[in-house]
C-alpha cells in the first residue's frame, strides 16, 4: 500500500511542479514514526512529525471575506476533503487524517465527528469522492486501502466494501446515480459501476476498461440521455474524450444473456486538443456541452458533441499573494482549474487550486466570476524572503473539493483544517461592460477594444487589477497609452479601459476567447470576448 502511495504521489508532483514551485504533494505525507522529533498529542496530528505540522495541519484559523465565511474543525489536522450536502442542508465531508465522516450544521454552525471503528491506528488515506444517497447514507472511496464505503446517517455505522484491483487502481470520484454508482479508477485505467443496495464482500462490480493502455481515467459527467462522459490521458502526451452509451450497452447485455459485450459499439472517442494535457474535472451543462478542467495550465474547456469542437477558456491569472514568488522563481504562474460542477442556474463551478480560487463561469453571458478564499497556508508556495520566517497572507489552503447547494458552494481545505462556503447571491461590487461580445480579426492584424469597470454595489473604494487574459498564445492583449493596468475603483465611478487585441501572423483560422475584467482582493469578475479569427 506504501508503495503505491508514492508512485500515485509521485504522479500528481509532476502534476503540480510545473509552474516550477516545489510544493508537498497530495497522497504523499509523512511518516511520522521516522522522525525523532515527534510530540504526542493524543490528536491526529500525531500522524506527522513536529517539523511537518505547521504544513499539514495548517493554523486552522477560520477567516472571512464578503463573499466567504470559513469554520474550522474542532479537532486540529484531520486533512478535510471530498465534500456534500443532504436534503436538509447538512454538509459532510471526509477526514483524510482520521478515517471518519464529520457533519456540519449550517444552522447552528456546529460539527459532530463519526468514529470509525474500522479504520487502521494512524492510518491516512486521500478521500477523492463523496455522494449522498436518497437512503440517508453516505459513500466515499478511499485509495489507500482500495475501498468503497458506506456510512448510514441513521444507524451512524461504517461498511466497508472492497474495491476492485487487479492492477495498481485508486478508487477517485464517485456518483450515486439512481439505482447504481459510479466510480473513476485513476491509475486502474477503468469507470466501476455497483449497485449500492449490496452491502459488504459480496458485492457484485461492473468495471469498464478505457480505450487507451496504460494510461489514467480521470473525472466523468452525465448528459441528459444518460450518457457517460470521461478522459482517459498520459501524462503530458494527450489522451481523448470518451463518451460510453450505458444504457444501450446494459440494455444489450440483458437481451444477449452474456455477462459482458465488447465495449467498441458502444463508446465513440474524441481526441484532446493538443493544448489540454491534465483533463481531471469534467461535467455537462444544460445545452449539452462537455467542460473539461485542465490542471496543468489556467484553461478550461468546452466541447460540443454536435460540432466536434472544443473551445478553451481561460481564468485570471492568480493573485502573488497565492504563490509568494520570494526567490522569484515563478516565472508565469498557473490557477490550475481541478474539479467541476453545475448549479441549478446552468453555471459552471470549478476550483482553481493554486489560485486559492473557487470560481463560477456562467455560459450564457460569457461571464466568470472568481471567489478568493483567505486562508492560506505558506507551505504551499514560495513564501519565505529567506529568513526561514514565512509571509502572512501567502500561500494556498489546497481547495481540493466542492460542492453546490443552490447558490451556496460548500469547500474543504485540506492543508488549514477549515470548510468554508461562498454565497454566490451576495451582490458583486463591480460589472465589466464590454463594448461588444464578438470580434473579427485577420492573422498579423490588430483592432482597438474598450471596456468599462463599472461601480455596482461597492461602498468603499476599492483597489483593483485589470484582467487582460487571451486564452490562447496566438492572441496578445495591450493595455493603449493612458489605461494603467492598477487603479481604484470610487463608488458610484467607473474606469474606462482602451485595449488593443492582436493576432499572431501564424494564427489558425477559428474562435478564440479573451477574458477581460478587473480583480480586488476578495474577487475578479470578467467576460469573455469571442475572437474569430478569419
Amino acid at each position: 500500500m506504501k508503495k503505491k502511495g508514492l508512485a500515485v504521489a509521485v504522479f500528481f508532483g509532476f502534476i503540480l511542479l510545473t509552474s516550477t514551485v516545489m510544493i508537498a504533494i497530495p497522497g504523499l505525507s509523512p511518516e511520522a514514526e521516522d522522525d525523532p522529533d515527534l510530540t504526542m498529542t493524543g490528536t491526529p496530528a500525531d500522524n506527522f512529525p513536529d517539523s511537518e505540522r505547521a504544513q499539514f495541519c495548517g493554523s486552522a484559523i477560520a477567516k472571512s471575506t464578503t463573499f466567504v465565511q470559513e469554520y474550522s474543525i474542532p479537532t486540529p489536522c484531520t486533512n478535510p476533503l471530498s465534500i456534500t450536502t443532504d436534503y436538509d442542508g447538512n454538509v459532510w465531508f471526509t477526514q483524510t487524517n482520521t478515517g471518519k465522516i464529520a457533519k456540519f450544521d449550517p444552522v447552528s454552525e456546529s460539527f459532530t465527528e463519526y468514529e470509525n471503528p474500522l479504520w487502521p491506528q494512524g492510518g491516512r488515506s486521500m478521500m477523492w469522492g463523496i455522494d449522498y444517497a436518497p437512503d440517508d447514507s453516505l459513500w466515499f472511496t478511499d485509495e489507500t486501502f482500495d475501498s468503497v464505503w458506506k456510512f448510514s446517517i441513521i444507524d451512524e455505522e461504517y461498511d466497508r466494501l472492497a474495491y476492485p484491483s487487479e492492477t495498481d487502481s485508486l478508487p477517485q470520484k464517485l456518483l450515486v446515480d439512481g439505482s447504481q454508482i459510479i466510480i473513476n479508477d485513476f491509475t486502474g485505467n477503468k469507470l466501476t459501476f455497483l449497485d449500492p443496495n449490496q452491502a459488504g464482500e459480496d458485492v457484485n462490480y461492473l468495471s469498464i476498461p478505457s480505450p487507451i493502455d496504460d494510461s489514467v481515467t480521470a473525472d466523468f459527467a452525465i448528459d441528459s440521455e444518460n450518457n457517460v462522459w470521461f478522459t482517459n490521458w498520459l501524462f503530458q502526451q494527450g489522451g481523448v474524450l470518451v463518451k460510453f452509451d450505458q444504457n444501450g450497452y446494459f440494455d444489450s447485455v440483458t437481451r444477449s444473456g452474456e455477462e459482458y459485450l465488447p465495449l467498441l459499439d458502444f463508446v465513440e472517442i474524441f481526441e484532446l486538443p493538443r493544448e489540454l494535457l491534465t483533463p481531471n474535472g469534467a461535467v455537462v451543462s444544460d445545452d449539452g456541452l462537455i467542460w473539461l478542467a485542465d490542471t496543468t495550465s489556467s484553461s478550461f474547456f468546452s466541447f460540443d458533441p454536435i460540432r466536434g469542437e472544443f473551445t478553451q477558456y481561460v481564468t485570471a491569472d492568480p493573485l502573488q499573494s497565492t504563490y509568494g514568488n520570494q526567490t522569484g522563481i515563478v516565472k508565469s504562474p498557473i490557477s490550475r482549474p481541478y474539479w467541476m460542477e453545475s448549479d441549478d442556474q446552468g453555471r459552471i463551478v470549478f476550483n482553481a487550486q493554486t489560485a486559492n480560487n473557487i470560481s463560477v463561469m456562467n455560459p450564457v453571458s460569457q461571464s466568470l466570476v472568481e471567489y478568493h478564499v483567505p486562508s492560506k497556508n505558506p507551505y504551499w508556495a514560495d513564501c519565505d524572503p529567506g529568513t526561514g520566517l514565512m509571509l502572512a497572507d501567502c500561500g494556498v489552503a489546497q481547495v481540493f473539493d466542492f460542492t453546490v447547494d443552490n447558490q451556496k458552494i460548500w469547500f474543504t481545505e485540506w492543508v488549514e483544517n477549515n470548510i468554508g462556503v461562498v454565497d454566490t447571491s451576495i451582490p458583486l461590487p463591480y460589472e465589466i461592460q464590454l463594448e461588444a461580445n464578438d470580434l473579427n480579426i485577420t492573422p498579423g492584424d490588430s483592432q482597438h477594444f474598450n471596456f468599462i469597470v463599472s461601480s455596482k454595489f461597492q461602498q468603499e473604494s476599492l483597489g483593483a487589477s485589470l484582467i487582460l487574459s487571451p486564452a490562447n498564445d496566438s492572441l496578445m492583449v495591450n493595455l493603449e497609452h493612458g489605461t494603467h493596468s492598477s487603479f481604484q475603483l470610487e463608488p458610484d465611478s467607473s474606469y474606462p479601459v482602451h485595449t488593443t487585441i492582436s493576432v499572431s501572423e501564424d494564427a489558425v483560422p477559428g474562435q478564440y476567447k479573451v477574458l477581460l475584467g478587473a480583480q480586488s482582493s476578495d474577487v475578479a469578475i470578467s467576460k469573455f470576448v469571442t475572437v474569430t479569427v478569419e
